[in-house]
């Protein structure tokens, strides 16, 4: 199994990266991590990343799912990315696990796949209106599942948002 991770260059949250990476090595799923640009990527609460791949370069092909790491950064350079709007369509119609956390659903919504479906997301005004606006059915739960679709709302969840990718993915 192989994941692509997409990452902002600025501000992703740590926890929502770090804590399901490790969880991905134990069950022995590798991933690719990607951002606006390849290199390092800042995390907000002082950690960093290496994305290895540009959002523009990455292929769904290659992959069994993705999954859209939050923080604030998400809203910066994510939420209105075309390029990554483009290729989760790609893996949602393809039938591949689409996974993301904290701001990050937004990016699904304004994809067009969340219309009529239950998700969660870190709420803030702009997060809750996106959500609405791309038809989500909003939850107020820490981790939804979907059918493939698996959203979550922030840190504190990325553990059992985790365990949900690693089921789906496992099925």
């Amino acid at each position: 199994m192989k994941l692509l991770i997409v990452i902002a260059p600025e501000r992703f949250r740590d926890e929502e990266l770090f804590t399901p990476c490790e969880m991905f090595e134990k069950t022995d799923i590798i991933y690719d991590i990607a951002s606006t640009k390849t290199g390092t990527c800042a995390g907000m609460i002082g950690g960093s990343a290496e994305a290895t791949l540009a959002i523009a370069d990455a292929r769904a092909e290659e992959y069994d799912g993705i999954v859209v790491v939050g923080g604030v950064g998400s809203q910066d350079f994510l939420w209105d990315n075309a390029g990554l709007q483009e290729l989760v369509r790609t893996f949602f119609t393809s039938g591949k696990v689409v996974a993301a956390i904290c701001l990050s659903p937004v990016v699904l919504a304004q994809a067009g796949i969340l219309h009529g479906r239950q998700a969660t997301v870190f709420r803030t005004p702009a997060s809750i209106r996106a959500m609405k606006a791309g038809g989500a059915h909003l939850v107020d739960m820490p981790v939804v599942a979907d059918l493939d679709l698996i959203t979550a709302n922030g840190p504190q969840a990325a553990g059992r948002f985790a365990e949900m990718i690693i089921e789906r993915l496992l099925c």
